[in-house]
């Protein structure tokens, strides 16, 4: 006695894949969810609406909501082909959105820590331009994979030459990795820094991982074979690509530094303007009228100076001994030792919330 699946189980191994592997892209976007929902609020909270911030929003909600209708799609099995046959373009187009999306925050960020450029403005105003068209023209010929009833809704491309959907984005974010990485070995002229924390405080991390997956994507695409027309197996990689990619755009808003406006400034800057100013960190504006009045330092910068910079300051008379920081003053009165410590700085958490400290 033989016992037949319904269509609905019985999958063929690609198709079987795909549902596996889609699970794991709706994992990763709950979760990027999750995470940044504290960060989220506090960006909100900020007074400044920039473009940047706006272009942050729209990938943070846009993200979760597509892959969550498509996933509704994809495993409901009370969806019909007919009903495939209406719905199945959402997803290219929804996800050439959030890609064209993901490339403008791309340009605003690349142009101003070159600030603003103009070659730099116009090479990646033309790749993006060249996104958008390539990646609209191509929703045009993808189609109603034909699965079984009960096996979902996928769209899948009629041609492998289709794929250029992938290429032109992946072409921006190559560019964009590229110039982020030259930009931050330009700023080793200014202080030097190992690899590590330079990747780490420039956000490299985070270029590197879109140009990765993307990169995998368009080779997935191109080299793998289908079975036939009903193999959906070129698409198995786009619906997490996309994902990562939006995560990571996302955390590349977050790693700015101050003030999104005008996609914000280049760490490099901030921190070669800091050390410029180290010999003049601790400063004195003594009252010439009234000797009995306390001497009054102002401390600048001081969550960027390392602390071995502050003992070896030759000009400033700081030393750390138990926890305790004495500055001294040769021409202070020592009948009157009062001390005036006035320090004045905007501090950045969590990727350049401006807090006043």
């Amino acid at each position: 006695m033989s016992f037949q699946l319904p269509p609905s189980l019985d999958l063929p191994p690609h198709l079987s894949a795909h549902k596996y592997f889609f699970v794991c892209t709706l994992t990763v976007a709950a979760w990027d969810t999750l995470v940044l929902s504290p960060r989220t609020w506090r960006l909100f909270k900020t007074p400044e609406w920039p473009f940047l911030k706006t272009l942050f929003y729209i990938l943070r909600f846009l993200m979760p909501i597509e892959f969550a209708i498509v996933a509704v799609a994809f495993f409901n099995t009370n969806f019909t082909q007919s009903q495939c046959n209406r719905f199945y373009l959402f997803e290219p187009i929804c996800t050439a959105i959030l890609l064209a999306t993901c490339s403008a925050v791309h340009v605003i960020r690349i142009s101003a820590i070159y600030e603003k450029s103009a070659g730099v403005i116009g090479l990646f105003t033309a790749l993006l331009a060249t996104q958008i068209v390539v990646t609209g023209v191509s929703c045009a010929f993808y189609f109603s994979v034909p699965l079984k009833e009960g096996q979902g809704c996928i769209a899948g491309p009629k041609e492998v030459w289709v794929g250029i959907y992938w290429v032109a984005p992946t072409l921006l974010y190559t560019a964009s990795f590229s110039l982020a990485v030259s930009r931050s070995f330009q700023s080793l002229k200014d202080k030097q820094l190992n690899l590590w924390k330079l990747m780490l405080r420039d956000g490299l991390n985070l270029y590197g991982a879109i140009w990765i997956v993307n990169v995998l994507n368009v080779c997935f695409w191109f080299i793998v074979k289908p079975t036939g027309i009903e193999d959906p197996i070129r698409t198995l990689v786009t619906s997490m690509a996309a994902v990562l990619t939006t995560a990571m755009s996302l955390r590349i808003i977050l790693s700015v530094r101050g003030t999104l406006v005008s996609g914000g400034s280049f760490t490099g800057n901030l921190t070669g303007q800091s050390s410029s100013r180290g010999t003049r960190v601790v400063s004195t504006n003594r009252s010439t009228t009234d000797p009995r009045v306390a001497p009054t330092y102002t401390l600048d910068d001081m969550r960027t100076k390392p602390e071995s910079e502050w003992i070896e300051d030759t000009k400033s008379s700081v030393t750390d001994r138990k926890g305790v920081i004495a500055i001294e003053d040769p021409n202070a009165d020592p009948n009157n030792i009062g001390v005036k410590i006035t320090i004045n700085r905007e501090v950045g958490y969590d990727g350049g919330y401006p807090q006043a400290k």
